[in-house]
């Protein structure tokens, strides 16, 4: 499945990623698509074999703070004010227990027999630590590790981090083991910490890989996902680098996801933005390397999920988009109508990446569209870029759009003078194929463009002629919505 690497109508973002036996589990939260809010009542869990990563199973509600159509909510004081936020899940002796963030109440650790749950409630968290540090028993952001000494350690937080050892009953923690700031919240040089851009904000999602305990977060920058790395569970843990960022050249908002090993190959878990928002989110996922230092390069949002590429010669759907420069945004209308929608010009559309093959026989090919028209006229312009640079140097982008955005005070001001600069920018998309006119209707458009062979990104920018003094009356008006398309011989 390329990403997002679930079915395109389900929402699963902080993806905890575990391999119990012969499958990869994935646990997180519950988007809904639309919604004015982060998360849902339920929590539930996909899983695939690990030697199949395309074929996911859902395996329902695992638990639940409000009932359902199907059963009665797992934990009785609850009301609509506790949603369920990033949960984690860990193997012990056996058991598989589930550990609850519930906004607004003491949080709650769950337990089953199987890895798929359903889980049932254990306990509410106790301690003994000061109320400040836990936000009186809230856990915020779960992330748990079972070392290879059978111990358990909890890591949480937002906006300041702790940790803390369990006790065997998996939901006590043990009297004084609390350890604060465990991913600092100011400058700390000496272990890297030498910009606000890596201090610590939410999301802890600890791993023990090689020896070396790693702590993925999400830092000030929150569109990233930061790690660090120390000897001891406990700490102190150095900042490495960021892994991936999910506001390059897209719409980005805050990331919560966590590393897993399948087959010998690791992989981040993260998540995308989609209709508009921040709240409705989508699982996606990148091969990442860890390197014999222990250090993890920043690898790029691309369409891939766990696909090796992308095939021209089947349809792409629209909404596996990796970039949207511009006022272009994916959204769901219905459980099977997903389009990128708010097309306007100069908005640039991209996909990474494609296989085209070798072709010794062919100068041309063929590209077709399904769009839903505006009512105006536009341009599609195809390009393609070899793998393996980006089509912007992104410091200075970041330079340009906060210049852009100088004297604004309203968030709305901002984005839009952000949005401006972004799409006034010169990109390297590579070669421009060609051009397809996309009209004022619904339907398919198509065009001749030149055939290019191997590894290759594709970008859509979208242009019009409204070029008079007329065109104050179509400007930032969407153009069309792209649905998908595909290239043929």
């Amino acid at each position: 499945m390329p990403n997002p690497y679930l079915p395109t109508w389900e929402y699963i973002p902080d993806g905890e990623p575990k391999v119990f036996g012969d499958r990869v589990y994935i646990y997180g939260s519950h988007d809904i698509a639309g919604s004015d809010k982060f998360c849902d009542y339920k929590l539930k869990c996909w899983s695939a074999p690990i030697d199949d990563l395309n074929n996911w199973k859902c395996h329902g509600t695992i638990f639940r703070t409000q009932p359902d159509r199907d059963y009665p909510s797992d934990t009785d004081w609850t009301d609509k004010s506790h949603y369920l936020y990033a949960p984690d899940v860990v193997e012990r002796n056996g058991k598989y227990y589930l550990y609850n963030y519930i906004i607004n109440s003491v949080g709650v650790v769950a337990v089953s027999d199987r890895p798929e749950g359903p889980f049932k409630m254990l306990s509410k968290y106790k301690w003994t630590m000061d109320d400040e540090i836990c936000v009186n028993g809230w856990f915020i952001d779960p992330g748990v590790l079972v070392d290879d000494d059978n111990k358990t350690y909890i890591y949480c937080g937002f906006q300041r981090s702790f940790m803390a050892e369990v006790k065997d009953n998996m939901y006590e923690m043990v009297e004084d083991s609390e350890i604060e700031h465990i991913i600092p919240v100011k400058l700390d040089p000496e272990n890297g910490y030498d910009k606000d851009e890596k201090l610590f904000f939410e999301a802890c999602s600890p791993r023990k890989i090689n020896g070396t305990y790693y702590m993925v977060y999400s830092p000030k920058r929150g569109s990233r996902l930061a790690y660090a790395t120390s000897d001891s569970p406990k700490g102190p843990f150095k900042y490495r680098g960021y892994i991936v960022d999910n506001g390059v050249n897209f719409p980005g908002g805050n990331d919560h996801g966590g590393i897993v090993q399948i087959n010998g190959q690791y992989y981040i878990f993260y998540h995308r933005m989609t209709n508009g928002t921040i709240m409705s989110r989508r699982g996606c996922v990148e091969k990442i390397e860890i390197l014999e230092d222990g250090t993890i390069p920043t690898v790029e949002m691309t369409s891939l999920g766990f696909e090796d590429a992308l095939n021209p010669y089947k349809e792409t759907p629209s909404d596996i988009a990796c970039v949207l420069i511009g006022n272009a945004f994916i959204t769901e209308r219905t459980i099977f109508d997903r389009v990128i929608t708010n097309i306007t010009e100069g908005d640039i559309i991209g996909f990474k990446y494609y296989d085209f093959g070798e072709d010794f026989g062919s100068k041309t090919m063929k590209f077709f569209a399904e769009v839903n028209g505006m009512g105006v006229d536009a341009d599609i312009h195809i390009y393609a870029k070899k793998a393996g640079g980006e089509i912007c140097n992104q410091e200075e982008k970041e330079a340009i759009l906060d210049k852009a955005a100088e004297g604004k005070t309203e968030p709305k001001d901002i984005d839009a003078a952000k949005i401006e600069a972004a799409k006034n920018m010169e990109y390297d998309l590579g070669e421009e194929l060609g051009t397809v006119h996309v009209g004022r209707g619904n339907g398919i458009v198509s065009g001749l463009i030149k055939a290019v062979t191997g590894r290759q990104a594709i970008y859509l920018k979208v242009t019009t002629e409204y070029h008079d003094w007329t065109s104050m009356y179509f400007k930032g008006r969407p153009l069309f919505e792209l649905k998908k398309f595909v290239f043929t011989k």
